[in-house]
């Protein structure tokens, strides 16, 4: 499926969620029949409505078990919603799809592989020849500032730089929507706040043009989804659901501030604000289970 932006368009929404229920079937131990003598079941997403224009920086933050990861998989074709619809430019997700691409909270680099040939992997499977492939993966270690480091291997390279190398992968070829599941999780504050400014800066070469890719970066940290996004989605667990939705008005580009913008009397009320909706929703629906 190639996918193409409707930026600064009326068209529909690149991305939809409409109605959307999942459900997991628990298996081993966790499958024991309850008192009514029936399997046990997940309920992972409830009542899930979200529309997303395409180069839209779009953050799911929530608790573990609110169905953040469990969305970008349905966007990458991997689950089937139970119930509802998924949309991709009109279609439901299918795979495989070359137009995504698809980051972890670990690298997933492989271990036998220098870093160029980890970035050049996805170009293998889309049939560039080797030069191209050389040329592109070099290009693109560059461009997230590890350039000399292409040979090294991933015991060779710290946690930061084996991001930074799953990041030029992602990147590598050129998919218009970037699937982001907490893919800087593992790092320490510095190294953190480092890469968060190198992917902004890199998404943000593109700002209102059409080239401008569409992410969808999930996280825990409702701190780091205001900082980075356009706009934040906070979910709630048990069953997964969205609580809010809102529209971040904070100034682009904004990479080269971010260490400053954390400081902002705006960051601070918009970050505080979510934070006392958050608590408020979580607190309505202790209220409600305990009436």
């Amino acid at each position: 499926m190639t996918v193409e932006s409707t930026a600064g368009t009326a068209a529909s929404p690149l991305i939809s969620f409409k109605d959307v229920n999942q459900v997991f079937r628990l298996q081993g131990q966790r499958a024991a029949a309850g008192s009514d003598g029936k399997a046990k079941e997940l309920v992972a997403l409830k009542d899930v409505n979200v529309e997303i224009e395409a180069g839209q920086f779009v953050a799911l933050v929530g608790a573990s078990g609110c169905g953040k990861t469990t969305m970008l998989n349905m966007l990458a074709g991997l689950v089937q919603p139970t119930h509802g619809e998924v949309n991709l430019a009109g279609q439901a997700p299918q795979l495989p799809n070359m137009d995504i691409g698809y980051m972890f909270a670990r690298d997933a680099l492989l271990p036998w592989r220098s870093a160029r040939k980890n970035v050049e992997l996805p170009l293998e499977t889309r049939g560039w020849d080797r030069a191209r492939r050389q040329e592109r993966a070099r290009d693109m270690l560059d461009l997230v500032g590890l350039k000399g480091r292409e040979s090294q291997y991933r015991l060779q390279l710290s946690q930061g730089m084996r991001q930074r190398v799953a990041l030029a992968r992602t990147l590598a070829a050129d998919p218009s929507i970037l699937l982001m599941d907490e893919p800087f999780a593992a790092l320490d504050a510095r190294t953190k706040l480092t890469l968060q400014a190198e992917f902004l800066r890199i998404w943000e070469q593109h700002q209102g043009s059409d080239k401008r890719k569409t992410v969808i970066f999930v996280t825990h940290d409702l701190t780091e989804a205001v900082l980075l996004a356009d706009r934040v989605i906070v979910m709630l667990p048990n069953p997964g659901r969205v609580a809010e939705d809102r529209v971040i008005d904070l100034p682009r580009p904004r990479a080269e501030d971010l260490g400053e913008i954390q400081f902002t009397d705006e960051f601070k009320r918009t970050t505080h604000d979510l934070f006392e909706r958050l608590e408020g929703a979580i607190g309505d629906r202790a209220s409600r289970a305990a009436s």
